[in-house]
């Protein structure tokens, strides 16, 4: 799975048309093998887009579950968590 595609079920609020139009991409980007489609391919490539964002859609909202929301400042916290052990604390930059 692409690691720039996050869960979107279950968080307080819902996920955005915005969060899923990403996720979307993110995909299809995967899938095509490339970040941005070639002139001839630029029809298809927002076709799929479109029709991922959709079915994820589809998914979110027909999906359903027993656990309390999850609180999306909380799961961000636990990622960088993840992150700093895997790959050490961030150093502060400036600019």
């Amino acid at each position: 799975m692409c690691r720039n595609i996050r869960v979107l079920h279950n968080f307080e609020p819902p996920a955005t048309e915005d969060e899923i139009e990403a996720a979307a991409i993110q995909y299809v980007r995967k899938v095509s093998g490339t970040t941005r489609p070639s002139a001839a391919n630029e029809e298809a490539f927002a076709e799929a887009v479109r029709a991922v964002t959709a079915a994820t859609r589809t998914l979110l909202d027909g999906l359903v579950t027993k656990a309390p929301p999850r609180d999306r400042e909380v799961e961000a916290a636990k990622a960088r968590a993840r992150a700093a052990e895997r790959y050490g604390p961030r150093e502060a930059t400036s600019v």
